[in-house]
């Protein structure tokens, strides 16, 4: 017998410096309920304008420093780009390469994991120098197998 799971949960990251994080590990923890989806979704909501969540490359960490460059080269920060910098130089950068990224991710769940694939890994991308705790809005659904 089947029955369907529906649940939502905030989930608070800690403070970390700029760059391409790798939460899926924590992500996963905050969700024990995951272990009871045969099958299902995990959608991913960031409530916040200045990062992203993508997901990416989870063994080789230079991936992640290269997105770090790309972005930095794409978007630059100098003074009198942008009209928008009450809070620094890379206020509106950040708002831009979150636009750009997005702040939401939705994932497979399968037999009670996320049904990622071999080298992927759901990556904060934290656009701000000095950014405060990430909240991330996170939304299951699927069929939670139950014995008969």
């Amino acid at each position: 017998m089947n029955q369907t799971l529906w649940m939502q949960r905030s989930i608070s990251l800690k403070p970390r410096r700029r760059g391409f994080h790798l939460i899926t590990d924590e992500i996963e923890r905050a969700l024990p309920e995951l272990g009871q989806l045969k099958y299902g979704l995990l959608h991913l909501f960031l409530q916040h304008t200045s990062a992203a969540l993508t997901l990416t490359e989870n063994a080789d960490p230079t991936v992640r420093q290269d997105l770090e460059s790309h972005f930095n080269r794409a978007v630059p920060e100098r003074e009198g780009l942008y009209r928008h910098d009450y809070e620094g130089m890379d206020d509106m950068p950040a708002h831009i390469k979150s636009s750009l990224l997005g702040v939401d991710l939705t994932l497979p769940v399968t037999d009670g994991a996320l049904n990622l694939g071999t080298w992927q890994g759901i990556c904060l991308c934290e656009h701000r120098d000095c950014a405060g705790v990430r909240r991330i809005l996170a939304t299951l659904q699927g069929s939670a197998g139950t014995k008969a």
